[in-house]
């Protein structure tokens, strides 16, 4: 204070000029999401944060890779240079001219603000499972995005309605185990997956059908999966992936047949079950063809099965939506790199042939004929199913092991591929992991609803 009263008048306006500039200078917070960008998916964690603390963000689409902007704070700048998280503090001219660029009618980019975090919920089983094998778990986790694990037991209690966005990872919906018998379990493939013996997952879903009266665990997962269907159709996000992206529809068009072969449930299949699947009941498969007779697979959805691709050529391209007119698709294929490498898993890729009509497909691999990112609506909500089990496990991670090539021999399906060594903080800037946390911030940007 003492050498503040010695200053002159001169030295008074530049000081308040000082204090103007850094106010002007720190209008708001600009975090890159192209290759200047340290760790894109922690990124996605400081949005969360910036909405947890009840502010806004706005996305910028196609700019500089789907970068974010908010405004200014000193927590905020803190939080990133705890994170590790690249940041740029900017002036509200330097926003402006951001703003007019985005808007521009013939740039294909756009701004969509981020109003509230969603309510996250991801469907896991709680007893017997190794967390870090689900990939949106690992993700969550690394990016400290909060969320909740809930199961069957809670959505047969109606818990849905808590919460705006479910995941579902390497489930099977249709009562088979992934068809445990045939290497699901232990022997590759799932068994690293769920870090269960067959027995032990048969034993856990059985006990769980009969405390709600279901005499077979096929019939209870097919209520799940409906009222998951019902949470949909009330306006929430559903966001799938490897096994449970297919075998929920599978699920869903089987309600009045059985496709479970006797070593699962103590009854053979319906030999007209075929005939029976109903596709209306559905959210993006149809005219598919299931696999009644216990080998491994669950239908012709999955090409992975019969898949002979070269994996030099194992690679998917993103869609380029219109940014201005398809705004959903634009966000949830927002990334620095438009070219994925693929991944294996118990559904790697989907028969094009086997899609709904009003399916968007907004990644695939043209040559091979598969598609590998798909999105559509259902009632008042919206879905998305993305092939593989880990973006950052590509073929023959794991072991090699099983069908899809993560499975490993039992156990985790190979502890250096997951327990131990995915470590998210080696894949800061995985592109086919961004696709997950799209996901996840998309149902921020939900409209509100009108009053009526």
């Amino acid at each position: 204070m003492k050498q503040l009263k010695h200053l002159s008048p001169f030295s008074f306006l530049l000081l308040a000029f000082s204090f103007l500039s850094f106010a002007g200078r720190a209008a708001s917070i600009l975090i890159p999401m192209d290759e200047v960008q340290k760790d894109h998916l922690k990124s996605y964690g400081i949005a969360f944060w910036v909405l947890k603390n009840g502010n806004e963000v706005d996305w910028l689409l196609n700019y500089r890779g789907g970068s974010f902007m908010s405004k200014y704070d000193s927590k905020l700048e803190n939080e990133c240079k705890i994170r590790n998280v690249s940041y740029e503090v900017i002036d509200d001219a330097h926003v402006s001219e951001i703003i007019t660029q985005i808007t521009d009618p013939s740039v294909n980019m756009d701004l969509v603000k981020l109003e509230k975090a969603p309510r996250m919920a991801v469907y896991s089983p709680k007893e017997g499972i190794k967390p870090s094998d689900d990939a949106v778990l690992i993700v969550l986790r690394y990016a400290e995005i909060p969320f909740d694990i809930i199961y069957d037991n809670e959505i047969l209690q109606g818990d849905l309605p808590k919460y705006d966005w479910v995941h579902l990872h390497h489930e099977d919906f249709t009562g088979q185990y992934s068809k445990g018998m045939n290497g699901g379990y232990g022997g590759g493939g799932f068994g690293g997956g769920r870090g269960m013996d067959f027995a032990a997952d048969k034993a856990l879903q059985e006990a769980t059908a009969h405390k709600y009266g279901f005499q077979k665990v096929s019939k209870m997962k097919l209520a799940v999966a409906q009222h998951i269907r019902d949470f949909v159709a009330g306006g929430g996000f559903l966001f799938a992936m490897c096994s449970a992206a297919d075998s929920f529809d599978i699920a869903l068009a089987a309600y009045n047949t059985d496709i479970v072969d006797e070593y699962y449930d103590g009854d053979g299949v319906d030999p007209n079950a075929q005939s029976k699947l109903d596709f209306s009941q559905t959210l993006a498969f149809q005219n598919f063809h299931v696999v009644l007779d216990g080998g491994r697979g669950f239908s012709d959805i999955d090409v992975g099965r019969n898949r002979r691709l070269d994996p030099t050529h194992d690679f998917f391209t993103l869609f380029d939506f219109s940014a201005k007119w398809d705004v959903v698709p634009s966000m949830l294929t927002q990334d620095h790199e438009r070219v994925i490498r693929g991944f294996n898993g118990l559904a790697t890729a989907f028969n094009k042939d086997k899609l709904k009509p009003n399916v968007t497909i907004m990644g695939e691999n043209k040559s091979a004929g598969e598609a590998r990112y798909i999105h559509g609506e259902y009632g008042k909500g919206q879905w998305t199913f993305y092939g593989g089990h880990d973006p950052e496990r590509q073929q023959g991670g794991g072991g090699g092991g099983g069908r899809g090539g993560f499975g490993g021999g039992g156990g985790n399906g190979g502890a250096a591929s997951n327990q131990e060594g995915m470590n998210l903080a080696l894949h800061p800037n995985s592109p086919g992991y961004r696709l997950i946390l799209n996901n996840v911030l998309f149902p921020a940007a939900r409209k509100k609803k009108q009053k009526t």
